[in-house]
């Protein structure tokens, strides 16, 4: 701490500049995420100033980024999708989601964690980023024409049937679960379904208008009535902003474009007097706790995110610790990743109980920081404060912006997020594995993998899935590797130099097996068909295990089954130079001494040449 104010003129510009430069992406992210513009400012203000407190980068600014508002906005979907459409009733539930997903940051630094998580195999990540684009691209279409589905009446009383059979069920749900659904009480069924009201109806209508036409499969559903009723003024603005976002980096990169535009369109908007769509508004004062995070939701009701939660708090640590190392880059400093983790997780969890989205170390506006002079903590700090004063004073104002502004800028986002260097390796990466007839490239298999299950059906779910066929592929490969270098050769082919002068007389007897690598589970296949290749003129096989340093479960009865082969085929196997782990695991199920006696291990090859020698003489 005592070098905190060592800089404080540059930190003081860094972070003043870092925290304007964030205020239109944490206003957009907010919106995106689907619980408001303020959600996105107080996760903004919370995890720039504790993440900056508490955490290993001394330049890094944090706050809402892309992917970790795409997989929030899953969470937050899908808990409101069961509590009924009801934002309020569900947000104990969405804030403990977010809580959990920190604290679990927090255990991550705890546990040292945080150096292993530069093995996340780069293929999945770029398939996530690029879907991440995609579907930010997508879901801002809509808003951008200014089409809003809970607002097409046509569209939205086709779902009145629906509405009507849903409430029904709630109210027998309700009183199952109160005890009351039983013969003699059934006339106050009957009684709450005949005050059902057509605001009633009409209510749940449009939050099933609203979840059918979200996500991008919906978007894509909808797109054909939204073309229909365009809305020009949200579009015009939607282009403008996204025109001047581009436009003005060609004339300089020192003032941020995104706050221009944001500036522009929405003061010329509002200075017109137009017709247009504003944000929801954001609330004025100081930032209240949700204390009802600890005391309105049941367990069960989270349980079923937990794996969810577990992916944000990774997601946030690679998002954060990739930016870590863009800033060590830029500043010729090294980032602590352990206490990185624990910093971001401490930003999350108080962010979470004041309403806000969890994020991460944000790229972009770590750079700006770093660029307007920014060296210490402190700049971090300042920028979360510089938000907080935007919020206090602003607040008003803020809430005048136009919504397709925002959805302008967050297509920009979106554009920006995709992984082009990964898209454009595409055509040239090895061709090294096989679908049917076709030769394509693992890589790439995996990429693509990930990015249409995460733009088509659950970000969540990808990520896992492109981690198990990355860790197939690779153990694949390992394996395949394993098994050309341990081949079976006999002593006529690239004999090892002690092997040179074996004897005339023993070379159509003896057959020798040299294992290179490891006998794990991606190799035993080679292996296990030793038996078989072994001519008919031998009676002896040799195991060569010095260069085997490592056996696991499935290598150990891969060996315990071509022993058991050997010997029932009357062929004699001996080991040479067998190491100490495999030789540990072999006797824990005692294929030392039952399959391989003692006296056939032998520490050297000529040791073993000489124990021939007397069984032949």
């Amino acid at each position: 701490m005592k070098n905190l104010f060592s800089n404080l003129k540059g930190d003081a510009f860094g972070g003043i500049t870092a925290g304007i430069v964030a205020l239109p992406l944490a206003l957009a992210f907010g919106v995106s995420s689907g619980l408001g513009p303020s959600a996105g400012l107080y996760g903004a203000i919370f995890l720039s100033f504790f993440a900056a407190l508490f955490g290993g980068t001394n330049t890094q600014i944090s706050g809402p980024t892309a992917p970790m508002t795409a997989v929030s906005m899953v969470v937050i979907a899908g808990i409101i999708a069961v509590n009924d459409g009801d934002v309020e009733k569900a947000l104990p539930a969405i804030l403990t989601v977010f809580l959990l997903s920190g604290l679990m940051q927090i255990g991550l630094g705890l546990l040292g964690l945080g150096k292993y998580i530069k093995y996340i195999p780069y293929p999945v990540v770029s398939g996530f980023m690029t879907a991440i684009g995609v579907i930010i691209l997508i879901t801002q279409i809509l808003p951008s024409i200014g089409y809003y589905p809970k607002e097409d009446m046509e569209y939205v009383n086709t779902f009145k049937p629906q509405a009507e059979e849903l409430i029904l069920e709630n109210i027998l749900k309700e009183e199952a679960g109160e005890g009351i659904l039983v013969l003699e009480n059934f006339k106050e069924t009957v009684t709450r379904a005949e005050n059902i009201t057509e605001n009633d109806i009409l209510k749940e209508s449009k939050t099933l208008a609203k979840n059918d036409a979200s996500g991008v499969l919906g978007t894509i559903k909808s797109l054909p009535r939204a073309l229909q009723s365009i809305n020009w003024l949200e579009l015009i603005l939607a282009l403008s902003t996204i025109f001047i976002i581009y436009g003005f980096k060609r004339i300089t990169i020192k003032i941020p474009s995104t706050l221009v535009a944001l500036v522009v369109v929405s003061g010329a908007t509002i200075a017109f007097g137009l017709n247009y769509r504003p944000i929801e508004e954001i609330p004025s004062g100081i930032p209240i706790p949700h204390l009802e995070v600890f005391t309105g939701f049941s367990i069960a009701s989270i349980t079923p995110y937990v794996f969810t939660a577990l992916t944000l708090a990774l997601l946030g640590a690679i998002d954060s610790l990739l930016t870590s190392v863009v800033a060590d880059n830029m500043t010729k400093t090294k980032h602590k990743p352990n206490k990185e983790l624990i910093g971001q997780g401490i930003g999350n969890s108080i962010g979470a109980l004041f309403g806000g989205i969890p994020g991460a170390g944000a790229t972009i506006r770590t750079v700006v920081n770093i660029n307007s002079g920014g060296k210490t903590k402190l700049s971090g700090m300042i920028a979360g404060i510089m938000l907080l004063i935007i919020l206090l004073g602003l607040g008003p104002i803020a809430s005048r912006i136009p919504a397709a502004v925002l959805a302008g800028i967050l297509i920009t986002v979106g554009i920006g997020v995709m992984d082009y260097k990964g898209l454009k390796a595409i055509p040239s990466l090895p061709k090294d594995a096989k679908i049917g007839p076709l030769k394509v490239s693992s890589e790439v298999i995996i990429m693509l993998v990930v990015l249409l299950l995460s733009t088509f059906w659950n970000l969540v779910y990808a990520v896992g899935i492109g981690l198990i066929i990355a860790s197939l592929m690779f153990m694949k490969k390992i394996g395949d590797l394993t098994a050309e270098r341990s081949d079976v050769k006999s002593l006529k082919e690239e004999a090892w130099a002690d092997e040179l002068g074996f004897p005339e007389q023993l070379k159509e007897k003896v057959f020798i097996k040299h294992i290179k690598g490891p006998l794990f589970f991606g190799s035993t296949n080679e292996f296990q068909s030793l038996a078989a290749q072994i001519p008919s003129s031998a009676s002896m096989v040799i195991i060569r295990l010095d260069r085997m340093q490592y056996m696991d479960q499935s290598g150990l009865y891969a060996m315990e089954d071509v022993l058991q082969e050997l010997n029932k085929n009357k062929i004699t196997a001996l080991f040479v130079d067998l190491l100490d782990q495999p030789k540990y695991m072999m006797e824990r199920i005692d294929i030392i001494p039952d399959l391989m006696p003692r006296e056939h291990i032998f520490e050297t090859f000529n040791e073993c040449i000489n124990w021939i020698k007397t069984q032949k003489s």
